[in-house]
């Protein structure tokens, strides 16, 4: 049987709000009238999250579960998750219940009026702090300004794909992805579907700070070049500076009697030089690093087990990709 939609779900820890995202997924799948799949990817949860899974899986044959060897974070079990999808339209949603499941029936009646990406846009993030409500703003609009690719700001991975949108992204090769980056890179028809984003249904949020600098490198490493460009210009800067304070001193030095005195404007100097000389080799380094990665070419993700797939192709293995 031909399936029409498959909503792809990344879970990490989610037991407390799982069997909630389940019946309401389902609820708003059924109103569909249409074949559909909810594929559940567990990215390592170290709670009862697998054998909860697991157990719904044995009730409801539209259900699957991909469950990686360990974590791989939540950008890969996307990836994963669009990888095993068999539908003829992809949505991938979060399990903490803050982007509403009833926003599907909106997306699917876009993606019908002709839209091959159907991405939605958030108007207000309640629950949320001040910090981050302000970084993801800041965050989004200094994305856009770096690249080329025309990424939608105030919006996250919750969005429905077209089967040759998902297929054309399972032929992408690099390791740290930022999937809403490469859906735009892609093109393709898109448009945008407005909504409020609710707090958390239950549990903790699975980005914190740490993560969100790390997911943050990882979409402005991966689509713009211009740090790099931005070390150039501050080293050229810098050396023009440079020239500039010598030719003065040598001035000061053979026609006045200006003497230097001190040494501590120099050693401010000296240390703001050599921070930002450190600062360029860190930006070098963030894209050295990601060269490194790919470099090795291992598989993006190890599955330990898989539910729910009757076709042979979904055995138990790692993705070659």
């Amino acid at each position: 049987m031909t399936i029409k939609y498959s909503v792809v779900v990344p879970l990490f820890n989610e037991e407390e709000v799982i069997n909630e995202t389940y019946k309401r997924l389902t609820t708003v799948m059924q109103q569909t009238r249409e074949s559909y799949e909810l594929v559940f990817v567990n990215d390592g949860s170290r709670d009862r999250t697998v054998e909860i899974v697991g157990d719904l899986c044995s009730k409801d044959e539209h259900l699957r579960l991909v469950n990686f060897s360990r974590n791989f974070g939540h950008q890969i079990a996307i990836s994963a998750g669009m990888d095993y999808a068999q539908g003829q339209a992809i949505i991938v949603i979060d399990a903490d219940l803050q982007d509403p499941p009833e926003v599907i029936l909106e997306m699917i009646w876009e993606w019908k009026q002709g839209y091959d990406v159907v991405y939605g846009k958030r108007l207000v993030r309640k629950g949320e702090t001040i910090f981050k409500k302000a970084s993801a703003k800041f965050f989004y609009r200094l994305l856009r300004s770096m690249t080329s690719v025309d990424i939608p700001v105030d919006t996250g991975d919750f969005r429905l794909i077209d089967r040759k949108v998902c297929d054309v992204l399972k032929g992408l090769k690099e390791k740290n992805r930022f999937v809403r980056g490469l859906v735009s890179w892609a093109g393709f028809r898109q448009k945008s579907v407005e909504y409020v984003r609710e707090e958390r249904f239950a549990g903790e949020t699975k980005y914190p700070f740490k993560k969100m600098v790390r997911f943050a490198l990882d979409g402005i490493t991966s689509f713009s070049y211009k740090p790099l460009k931005l070390a150039s210009y501050i080293g050229m800067a810098l050396s023009v500076a440079s020239f500039v304070y010598l030719i003065i001193v040598l001035y000061q030095k053979l026609f006045t009697n200006t003497t230097v005195t001190g040494w501590s404007s120099i050693l401010a100097a000296n240390l703001l030089f050599n921070g930002i000389i450190l600062m360029i080799l860190g930006v070098m380094g963030e894209y050295i690093g990601r060269v490194y990665d790919e470099s090795k070419d291992r598989p993006l993700y190890i599955i330990s087990e898989t539910k729910g797939f009757a076709n042979e192709r979904y055995m138990v293995g790692s993705n070659e990709r």
